[in-house]
């Protein structure tokens, strides 16, 4: 048993003190307490250590909402105050734009809320164990069966209450579009004899193959004043005022002319093209999903936009679109963009990208990139997408550092 006084927040979201010359990883503690605990995890320059008691607790502590927060994987930080855990998130921003990034001082707004510090989500994926749905321990493979998520949009959160036993699914996936009231469940493992009973529409799925088993499984979504069709297996944020916020940075970070081409780079099935470009001349894309093409070639169609979208990979088969973009967008996945997708995204010189990230720390890394590729870093906002976790979404601006001409002008 060790005593520990933190001092921050690490990226990963467990707490971090320094003990004997030694960082000291602590899940459940807050900065500013004095907690003991038992190391569980020695790596010679750092240990990892289960918090055993609370020996002096910070102001923002509370008791966590959730009965099943001490074991669920789903949350990390129901035991703090949504305030504080958005001051961590900011500065994990910070650190990571600081120490991977190279850049000495930052401008990183305050985090922006989305609105609900629960009932929020759209989608949440479940394994199933004992009948129930389950998700991870932290850190750990073993599954948590559950009774409640009070992250679960209210849609979700009715059809989750009144679900049943469970025996036989092994996979479990519960979408809504908040605002359209279409609803579906994809399903793996066998479908239940009542399935008809759950009252909203079931996708099968056997060997990434998708089949109806009951209702009509189209589901929609309304944003910045655009109607998506999504289908049910693609992605989509989870977070449906989440996605608002999102719109509304990308496009007062772009500020699109109506004489500009943009481009929205792994455009998904089309959330900133079919909104944001609606402000700009033409719209192209790249995603790397045929359906999701095909649908943000439906949905940017319906919203007025001229587009060519083009399925594929971002890094290799963008050069294949022969266009040329005045502004870009990217909304890369957790690995971020990495050489080439920087090398693809500032090929075309555009005098402005806004940047979509999931994680700081490829971000951060992207930004010491996009610097060697002439795109300074002028600011970024984290935006509090899942509020009780440690994740959290940024939005940075990068500008096109003047060429040598362009300095003599």
């Amino acid at each position: 048993m060790i005593e520990l006084h933190p001092h921050g927040i690490a990226h990963g979201g467990e707490a971090v003190a320094r003990k004997d010359g030694k960082a000291h990883f602590v899940a459940g503690a807050m900065p500013g307490e004095v907690v003991t605990g038992t190391v569980i995890e020695d790596k010679g320059s750092w240990a990892r250590v289960a918090l055993v008691d609370v020996l002096e607790s910070a102001p923002e502590r509370r008791q966590p909402p959730c009965i099943h927060a001490d074991l669920c994987g789903g949350c990390q930080w129901q035991f703090a105050g949504e305030s504080i855990q958005r001051s961590w998130k900011r500065a994990t921003v910070i650190s990571q734009l600081q120490h991977l990034g190279r850049v000495d001082k930052p401008v990183v707004h305050e985090t922006v809320s989305t609105g609900s510090d629960f009932a929020y989500r759209n989608r949440m994926d479940f394994h199933v164990v004992d009948g129930k749905p389950a998700l991870y321990r932290s850190r750990s493979n073993d599954l948590v069966p559950l009774s409640e998520c009070l992250l679960l949009a209210a849609p979700i959160r009715e059809v989750f209450d009144n679900l049943g036993d469970l025996t036989g699914i092994t996979r479990l996936i519960l979408r809504a579009g908040i605002n359209t009231d279409t609803m579906v469940a994809l399903i793996e493992g066998e479908v239940p004899d009542d399935i008809e009973s759950w009252g909203l529409p079931v996708v099968h799925l056997v060997n990434e193959t998708f089949r109806t088993v009951a209702g009509d499984p189209n589901l929609s979504e309304v944003v910045d004043g655009v109607r998506f069709e999504i289908p049910a297996e693609e992605f989509f944020q989870n977070n449906t005022a989440g996605a608002e916020v999102l719109v509304s940075l990308v496009r007062a970070i772009l500020e699109v002319g109506d004489d500009e081409t943009m481009l929205d780079g792994y455009c998904g099935v089309g959330l900133f093209g079919a909104t944001v470009g609606r402000d700009a001349a033409r719209v192209v894309g790249v995603e790397s999903s045929p359906r999701a093409a095909k649908y943000a070639r439906r949905n940017l169609t319906a919203s007025g936009v001229e587009h060519n979208i083009k399925t594929g990979s971002f890094s290799r088969d963008i050069e294949s679109l022969d266009e040329y973009w005045d502004v870009a967008v990217v909304d890369p996945p957790r690995k971020g963009l990495g050489e080439k997708g920087v090398q693809t995204v500032t090929s075309a010189m555009p005098r402005v990208i806004a940047y979509v990230s999931c994680d700081p720390a490829s971000f951060a890394r992207d930004t010491k990139l996009l610097s060697e590729y002439g795109y300074e870093f002028v600011e970024a906002t984290p935006v509090d997408m899942f509020p009780q976790t440690y994740h959290v979404e940024v939005v940075g601006r990068f500008d096109r550092m003047p060429l040598g001409d362009e300095e003599a002008e």
